[in-house]
């Protein structure tokens, strides 16, 4: 039967177009935007919806920022594409100073650009093999680290990231990472890397550990105290590297500009930067040791698009703005109010197991019984989709896909997020 175009809503007529066109594995929701700003978004037919997703961490500065907005219009009057092998430009080294000013440890540090956070971990690992002449690489349970090859390969989830695209990258394996809530402590994490080291790969032959400090797709788990620390024991005792995956924690997303900044001595070897870096355009970097970085020979790093000068303006600002005290303060702000409106949900709903995260990078893991824990996925998929029905945007995670978790944008208004806190509270109880 044909379709009546007249009272058809524009959301549908999307629908059916992106039916047609877009290829089915991209995963996607009904919402079809028209404009954004700040924690708001209104989409093609008129309706509005408070943002706890932020593009998954790539809006910390909020939708539509002025300064970036601006930023990029000046640049792109000036020069946009040139390929920074091709012909360089200042905003590149400009990004790459600053978050090596950023870098914890007072070594000498140095950078690169690229497009996305899996990009940039590709980067990391290919720097390590090369810097350490060695292949093997350790990364951990609940892992996300990206969906290129290597990505997929140090992600520690099968559906939708693994399934049917192997086989994968060799020389990489797992170990057990802090679960506190599943009986999975830093003791027991360290014994699994160490008995790995024992049981799986000779340590002389493993180039890397990555971790990321708080795992994001995989639950919102945060390291436990000490883990880290004792992750950085294991790579100087066998002369390994330590990358400290910043893609989601970062720029201010945990109250300070890196998660691994609220650990005291804590220095990675390499920081993988991504996501909100940008300011809301493709932008993604490695810093790291300047001996590491300068290991690898000439053209044996780099890529036609990375750093490109539209997202290194953007980056600019967004640098400029995660170093401002009172952002950083608001963050931490943010993750104060929401972790105490969560932890008062926590007591009104069985369903919710726990409550964890790091400042405002915050998750609710859903079980259907307190006592056995069992994974409540299909709760956890209502609640996202009853909350997108009352104009709130939110997203799942977890291995087991029963974690709610929330991005919400830094430049949140009180007013929303309060309004979109009272519809998440409204949809837990009818879950």
């Amino acid at each position: 039967m044909a379709v009546d175009q007249s009272t058809q809503s524009e959301s549908a007529r999307l629908t059916a177009s992106k039916d047609q066109y877009v290829a089915r594995g991209v995963a996607t929701s009904p919402i079809f935007v028209e404009r954004a700003h700040g924690a708001r978004l209104t989409d093609v037919d008129g309706r509005e919806y408070i943002d706890f997703v932020g593009g998954i961490g790539t809006l910390n500065g909020g939708h539509t920022p002025e300064a970036v907005v601006r930023a990029v219009q000046e640049q792109a009057e000036r020069y946009m594409h040139q390929c920074f092998s091709i012909a360089m430009y200042e905003p590149y080294i400009e990004v790459c100073r600053r978050i090596c000013e950023l870098h914890p440890g007072t070594f000498a540090k140095k950078a690169l650009l690229v497009n996305s956070g899996a990009e940039a971990v590709e980067n990391a690992v290919k720097i390590a093999r090369y810097a350490t002449n060695r292949d093997a690489v350790i990364c951990f349970d609940q892992g996300f680290h990206g969906r290129t090859m290597m990505g997929m390969t140090l992600t520690s989830k099968v559906m939708p990231y693994k399934k049917g695209f192997g086989p994968f990258v060799p020389e990489v394996y797992r170990a057990a990472a802090p679960w506190p809530y599943r009986g999975i402590g830093t003791a027991e994490a360290l014994a699994s890397v160490r008995k790995l080291l024992k049981s799986q790969v000779d340590p002389e032959s493993v180039a890397a550990i990555v971790y990321e400090p708080v795992q994001g797709e995989g639950g919102f788990l945060p390291a436990t105290p000490g883990f880290i620390e004792g992750l950085i024991e294991i790579t100087r005792e066998y002369g390994m590297i330590y990358i400290d995956d910043e893609v989601q924690t970062g720029m201010g997303r945990t109250g300070t500009v890196l998660a691994v900044d609220q650990m005291p001595g804590v220095e990675p070897d390499l920081v993988v930067w991504g996501k909100s870096l940008g300011g809301g355009l493709p932008l993604a970097g490695v810093s790291g040791r300047a001996e590491l970085m300068d290991a690898p020979h000439v053209g044996g790093l780099g890529g036609t698009f990375g750093g490109n000068p539209l997202s290194c303006a953007a980056g600019l600002v967004a640098l400029g703005q995660v170093v401002d005290p009172a952002f950083l303060a608001r963050s931490r702000e943010i993750g104060e109010r929401v972790n105490a409106a969560l932890a008062g949900m926590q007591e009104r709903h069985a369903v919710i197991g726990d409550v964890r995260g790091m400042g405002p990078m915050i998750g609710i893991e859903l079980v259907k019984d307190r006592a056995t824990k069992e994974p409540a996925a299909a709760e956890a998929a209502s609640v996202v989709a009853l909350a997108r029905e009352r104009g709130l945007m939110l997203m799942g995670a977890g291995i087991y896909s029963n974690v709610v978790r929330i991005l919400v944008p830094l430049v949140v208004t009180d007013e929303d997020l309060q309004a979109g806190l009272d519809i998440l509270d409204g949809c837990l109880s009818e879950v």
